[in-house]
């Protein structure tokens, strides 16, 4: 398989949903930071985490109600139409509020169509697309088959999945997980969350990787009344949020040092991840490929499984594996992200100094500094 023909596959959601397109780097607005080494070794120094391993359920739910696609309604035997697409509304976008009522729960939706449908008034609704906000005018139609008013609209406002836990960080009780953004497995739309946690998963069972087949793991929620942590936010790099405490199940009884990206290393390390129960087992694997970044950006190294046991189970890696930390010299330095499908094998991993960014514990050390915005 040549390099610049492979097809990446993130490994998040794979009971639920799934977005199955590879994310390419993102651009930063900020300059490439000037290094002092000291400065930024002696920050270093300060954070450690308790790398994971573990199998957890996500479950979010989005700021707003998400558009994912226009259906026709029949008004007549002769007429069909989509009020939500004559409006202009497009999948992808999220509708934040109706009439002014704000849309944190989908079952509003349904009474605010019904009363303008009967007073036969359009409804005013405020959306977000490509993060800018904007506004349609809209008049429900009413449905003579299922004798109900409707916009002509599939809305989702919630979704759930199985990932794996890649750090907590005790000292700033906060944790990162999965490695790359949730996206909504109709439109392609990184999710923008409202709310979420994360709970207790067990892997039941595994499909193996084939080439050109990704495989991946099959699990199932446990104790989702003890809720691990919340989710506050969903990046390029995972989700992120508070964590009280070490989950269960973890390998270490205290903190590792984290790498900054410039000392990962061509050559080997090993991933932590659940390939049956919840038992955490570190793999080896050889990262064969180092990108240097000085600023965040995603796909920071390619990695090779070589354990002949993960290799036996799974294939290689696996949808659900995404967020599996890499741990190289006894540094947690990245997290597993993507699978290449032709050769699954292989796959991308990033920096976890991105993820401590995101994850809001690198700021608290004063570990990006000196960044100017151009």
């Amino acid at each position: 398989m040549k390099p610049n023909l492979r097809i990446v596959v993130p490994g998040l959601f794979i009971a639920f949903f799934l977005s199955v397109s590879g994310f390419s780097a993102s651009d930063s607005g900020f300059a490439s930071p000037a290094r002092n080494d000291s400065v930024q070794a002696s920050a270093q120094r300060e954070i450690k985490v308790f790398p994971g391993g573990q199998t957890i359920g996500v479950k979010v739910k989005s700021d707003g109600v998400l558009v994912v696609g226009h259906h026709l309604v029949e008004v007549s035997r002769d007429s069909k139409l989509s009020p939500g697409e004559i409006s202009g509304l497009e999948p992808g976008d999220l509708m934040t509020s109706i009439n002014g009522v704000k849309l944190d729960d989908m079952s509003k939706v349904a009474e605010l169509v019904k009363h303008a449908g009967e007073a036969g008034k359009e409804l005013s609704i405020t959306f977000k697309r490509g993060g800018q906000e904007r506004s349609a005018a809209l008049k429900p139609a009413y449905d003579r088959n299922d004798k109900v008013w409707r916009l002509g609209l599939y809305i989702r406002d919630s979704a759930a999945g199985v990932g794996t836990l890649t750090f907590y960080a005790p000292k700033e009780g906060v944790y990162g997980a999965l490695g790359h953004v949730i996206t909504d497995m109709n439109t392609g739309t990184p999710i923008v969350v409202g709310s979420g946690h994360i709970v207790e998963s067990s892997v039941t069972s595994i499909s193996k990787s084939q080439d050109g087949d990704p495989g991946e793991k099959r699990a199932h929620f446990l104790k989702e009344s003890q809720v691990l942590g919340n989710v506050e936010s969903n990046t390029d790099f995972g989700i992120f949020g508070k964590m009280g405490s070490n989950p269960a199940h973890s390998l270490y009884r205290e903190p590792i040092p984290v790498a900054m990206s410039r000392e990962v290393k061509e050559g080997p390390a090993q991933i932590l991840t659940v390939v049956e129960g919840q038992r955490v087992e570190r793999f080896d694997v050889n990262i064969i490929h180092v990108a240097r970044q000085d600023e965040p950006a995603t796909k920071g190294m390619v990695l090779r499984i070589t354990d002949s046991r993960l290799i036996d189970k799974t294939g290689g890696i696996v949808q659900g594996m995404s967020g599996s930390p890499i741990v190289q010299n006894g540094k947690l330095v990245g997290a597993v992200t993507h699978v290449f499908v032709n050769d699954p094998k292989s796959g991308y991993g990033c920096f976890i100094e991105w993820m401590l960014k995101d994850s809001g514990a690198a700021a608290q050390h004063n570990l990006f500094y000196n960044l100017k915005a151009v």
